[in-house]
């Protein structure tokens, strides 16, 4: 048994297990930045249960869920799992390592994806309702730890997707997260339909170039919404024929404390900003929105909806707190839907489409473990480009893709 297998390699014997393992660690003394946060460690390899398995991590995902661990904020990671560290982390790839004497599905060496929704499999919810009802349900690397910024990291069976064969380890890690959360929102909850218009904010970012494409998928229509023309050659290259840039309407945002002068200014853009939307959609308003920004759209997102139009949201990056004039909502019947990530069954479905060719994911850049941290701290400072992948066995080479720079 060795000590600590190394880096950017997939040892020889699967199943051979060492001591230590290296891991970018949060502790509750050091909350704060990424940069200073996560400090790289050697920590034991943990045991698996008899329903988990431990995965070999090839190539792992950077969501803003590792920067919310890294900071304590909304909500201290330590608060939801009790662990004296934290090992952030929702998306990987890997190699099956060890599995649990219940585990039937799955066996060493078998190459897989992880989903990020852990439930508990017993209650009623479970088994019958949706494991996202689960009263136990959380987020693996987030409200748990063990995330995938290590060597091996433990999951649940459940959680386990074939890798799709025509993709690197890096572009697999890239996708789970935001891609099934996508898939959720507009095929379950929003019921998105051929020929539905769906407008879609932050439509070059890791959540929007998912919904792009599923919407050209579903034989429904996007109309795109981007910040600044740079990004609208992404957009358009996933099957986006309707672009806007936010940036030409520049009082659409909406940022309290509002006066009655900035409100104006707002409700001004904000139908110049629907004009547009009906000039590309030939004179119709949105069936669906696909909301994830929040504060600053939501008033817009209502207001432009169609009657019986809903809004299906699954987060807010720019404040939780929304406000919005209600009157559009109950005198147009609109609905407001609620989204969180996926099951696994939708998770599986959704793997399925990318096994297929139908959906691709996009991955923007590739950092070597080492620089997990400082990955992080970009993604914080909002300096980073797109989607980013960390190569833990694997070698960022294999990426076909440039390493980042460290500076």
């Amino acid at each position: 048994m060795t000590n600590i297998f190394p880096l950017r390699e997939v040892p020889k014997n699967v199943g051979e297990l060492p001591k230590k393992m290296l891991a970018w660690c949060i502790r509750p003394d050091r909350e704060g930045d990424p940069d200073t946060a996560m400090k790289l460690e050697e920590v034991d390899v943990p045991a698996v249960g008899p329903n988990e398995v431990l995965v070999l991590v090839m190539g792992a995902g950077v969501n803003f869920n590792g920067v919310w661990a890294a900071r304590g904020k909304p909500v201290s990671v330590f608060r939801m799992h009790g662990e004296p560290m934290h090992i952030a982390g929702s998306d990987a790839s890997g190699i099956v390592w060890k599995v649990g004497d219940q585990v039937k599905r799955w066996k060493a060496g078998d190459e897989v994806v992880i989903h990020c929704n852990q439930s508990c499999g017993q209650c009623p919810e479970c088994n019958g309702l949706d494991p996202m009802a689960c009263s136990e349900q959380k987020i693996w690397g987030y409200e748990t730890s063990w995330g995938s910024f290590a060597q091996f990291t433990k999951v649940q069976a459940q959680q386990l997707l074939r890798k799709p064969k025509q993709l690197d380890w890096l572009s697999a890690a890239s996708y789970g997260l935001t891609y099934f959360t996508a898939y959720r929102m507009l095929v379950h909850q929003a019921e998105v339909t051929a020929g539905d218009h769906v407008l879609i904010w932050g439509a070059a970012g890791g959540l929007g170039v998912f919904a792009v494409q599923i919407c050209r998928m579903l034989g429904a229509n996007p109309i795109a919404v981007v910040g600044g023309k740079d990004k609208m050659e992404l957009v358009k290259s996933l099957g986006a024929s309707a672009l806007i840039d936010r940036n030409d309407y520049a009082d659409l945002m909406y940022k309290p404390p509002e006066t009655p002068e900035r409100n104006k200014a707002r409700m001004e853009a904000c139908k110049k900003f629907g004009k547009r939307v009906r000039e590309l959609t030939g004179g119709r308003d949105v069936d669906v929105v696909f909301e994830h920004v929040g504060q600053q759209t939501f008033p817009t997102s209502v207001f432009l909806a169609k009657k019986f139009g809903k809004i299906v949201i699954c987060g807010a990056t720019t404040g939780f707190n929304l406000e919005f004039d209600v009157r559009h909502l109950w005198m147009r019947q609109k609905q407001i839907l609620g989204s969180h990530f996926a099951n696994a069954y939708q998770a599986e479905r959704a793997n399925q489409l990318v096994h297929e060719g139908k959906i691709r994911p996009v991955l923007d850049q590739v950092f070597p473990f080492e620089q997990t941290a400082h990955a992080h701290a970009l993604m914080a400072a909002n300096k980073h480009k797109g989607k980013m992948g960390i190569a833990v066995q694997a070698a960022a080479a294999r990426a076909g893709l440039p390493k980042a720079d460290a500076a």
